[in-house]
């Protein structure tokens, strides 16, 4: 049995506390006046474990953004409540998550789920049209969830795995000058062994066989902090490249060692965007220089918004972040950008359905989300121009733009090293989608939703 208690959060609250208090659901409302509208969202964080790195940082950026809503007045005057529970990025503990967060202590439900990871994203996926939540996989979680006509409660609004890995291959034909350069190249796909790992393999193997590639899979089994023997496979295998599918600054910073170790070249090394932050880069020391890492959110605090919260926030003594110098940094950064997309199909939800000033309901939110449209001007107006890729979300298309930014650790910080691209056929990509939600939907008796 879980916990029962609830315990109010006054002030950051470090990794051991939570580590003592596991599993506790904390809520957190900041309106001070009782009559004040208020939106209930569920926080399912992960502050503890070999993942903590990605959930302090994604989490911590979430609730600062919350934060600085209600400091100016919430969404047309609703402000952000919120309840947080801790599932040390564990499968049965976010489904254990999700059911208690379900409604808030305000008697509402909430409108979002998001787990951080695609092993917790799978555990609830099929709760969401039932419960009427949103599931807001940012950067991660089922694939074919892009598609929503199938998936009509799913989004990907920064894109996803396929996308990905599609865009890391057209990274590395550059590199080697041209398409047409790749055939007869051998490439390791390294993975942790679980959902998350996995996800990239159906495209992954379809453009790799039809540039004429080698692709050799190889799974570490989680947390992924031993890889001996998978790095000595990749010295016998003697690849031209190694894509990275970690999690866990562990697992990620163990990579670049042994790659050192074993005279692999960094400059050959690309990780996935969960496996590369500046948490993940600074443990492996000099061993993690060159490493490229793919940025669907580009670090940085110059950004307008990320300057106004440092300022109204953390000059108020009101930050998330135990550590206020991982403001700005790759997974602190990913989070505001998650809770910006929360706060926009907010507003359009109240705009949609005539209700500003009030909150909304989970349908009503929904249609907030497929209407969600980031133009640079948008962008401008939000202060995040250059920190996330202009995209636009629909009925049909529930993912974002499919582009990312490929960056380079330099020993110091990252370097970023190309503009937003995607992958070389966007168009192929898009029919795995389809192609992958609607045998799901044959095999579960699914009608897609009509979106015309």
């Amino acid at each position: 049995m879980m916990p029962t208690s609830l315990l109010r959060r006054v002030a950051p609250v470090s990794a051991a506390a939570f580590a003592a208090a596991a599993m506790l659901v904390s809520p957190m409302a900041m309106p001070t006046e009782a009559q004040a509208a208020e939106q209930y969202m569920a926080v399912p964080s992960s502050r503890v474990g070999p993942f903590s790195a990605m959930g302090t940082g994604y989490y911590g950026g979430i609730i600062d953004y919350m934060t600085y809503v209600n400091m100016n007045g919430g969404i047309n005057g609703v402000m952000f409540t919120w309840q947080e529970c801790e599932t040390e990025y564990n499968a049965k503990r976010t489904v254990e998550c999700f059911q208690r967060l379900l409604t808030g202590p305000n008697g509402q439900r909430t409108l979002v789920f998001d787990t951080l990871g695609t092993p917790g994203a799978y555990a609830v996926i099929n709760r969401m049209a039932e419960e009427e939540v949103v599931l807001a996989q940012y950067g991660y979680g089922r694939t074919d969830a892009a598609d929503g006509t199938v998936w009509p409660w799913v989004f990907n609004a920064a894109s996803h795995y396929w996308s990905q890995i599609g865009m890391k291959l057209k990274f590395m034909a550059e590199q080697e000058g041209g398409v047409e350069n790749m055939k007869g190249k051998k490439i390791v796909h390294l993975h942790i062994d679980s959902a998350y790992g996995r996800e990239p393999l159906p495209a992954m193997r379809k453009i790799t066989s039809d540039w004429g590639m080698e692709l050799v899979e190889i799974s570490i089994p989680p947390p992924g902090l031993e890889q001996q023997s998978q790095w000595l496979q990749i010295r016998r295998e003697r690849p031209d490249w190694v894509t990275f599918w970690g999690a866990g600054s562990g697992m990620n910073a163990t990579g670049m060692t042994n790659a050192a170790r074993m005279g692999f070249p960094r400059e050959r090394l690309v990780y996935v965007t969960f496996g590369g932050a500046e948490e993940d880069m600074v443990p492996a020391g000099d061993a993690a220089k060159g490493t490229f890492v793919v940025a669907n959110a580009v670090p940085g605090r110059d950004f307008p918004l990320v300057k106004s919260i440092l300022d109204k926030v953390y000059g108020a003594g009101k930050g998330n972040m135990e550590n206020p110098d991982r403001v700005g940094q790759v997974y602190w950064n990913r989070g505001l950008g998650a809770a910006v997309m929360w706060a926009e199909a907010i507003r359009n939800a109240q705009r949609i359905h005539n209700k500003e000033g009030q909150p909304v309901t989970g349908a009503e939110f929904r249609d907030g989300y497929e209407a969600i449209n980031m133009t640079p001007e948008r962008l401008e107006e939000l202060g995040i121009t250059g920190m996330v890729a202009p995209f636009a979300l629909s009925c049909e298309k529930h993912d974002g733009a499919g582009e990312f930014r490929m960056m380079q650790w330099n020993g110091e910080k990252f370097d970023i090293v190309s503009d937003w691209m995607g992958p070389p056929d966007p168009t192929f990509i898009r029919q795995l989608v389809e192609d992958s939600a609607g045998k799901f939907a044959g095999e579960n008796n699914i009608t897609p939703k009509n979106c015309s």
